[in-house]
């Protein structure tokens, strides 16, 4: 792995760490920042695989979209829209005044982060 991609993975475990600390918080979790760090983790593990197949990703914040390309770079991969649409809407959704996560949510985003990571740290070749 060369040393872009584990910077971009390093930022990516790094948002996985928060997400995880923030749902385990007995006082006071956001569960805003759980559902952002949710996503970002697998925003930046999906930049990383791109990188690591000498594919420049483009500059967004589209799970969907970063499906695509890694379908089109990867032939076996897959993963369900649903998932990363959840992600997607709430990463933004949840980040502004007039809507927050609710638990039931946040543990959601973070069960779909959890195994998007496993497979996509798989194709990275680095331990989750």
């Amino acid at each position: 792995m060369n040393e872009v991609v584990k910077e971009w993975v390093a930022k990516a475990e790094g948002d996985f760490l928060t997400a995880n600390r923030e749902i385990a918080a007995s006082d006071r979790p956001n569960y805003d920042a759980v559902c952002f760090h949710a996503q970002q983790c697998v925003e930046k593990l999906m930049k990383a695989v791109l990188i690591s197949k000498a594919i420049i990703p483009p500059k967004t914040h589209d799970l969907v979209r970063l499906n695509e390309i890694l379908k089109s770079t990867l032939t076996d991969w897959t993963w369900p829209l649903a998932d990363l649409r959840l992600l997607d809407r709430a990463s933004v959704q949840f980040r502004y005044p007039g809507e927050s996560a609710e638990k039931e949510e946040a543990e959601e985003a973070i069960s779909v982060a959890t195994v998007l990571r496993e497979k996509l740290a798989a194709l990275l070749s680095f331990e989750s």
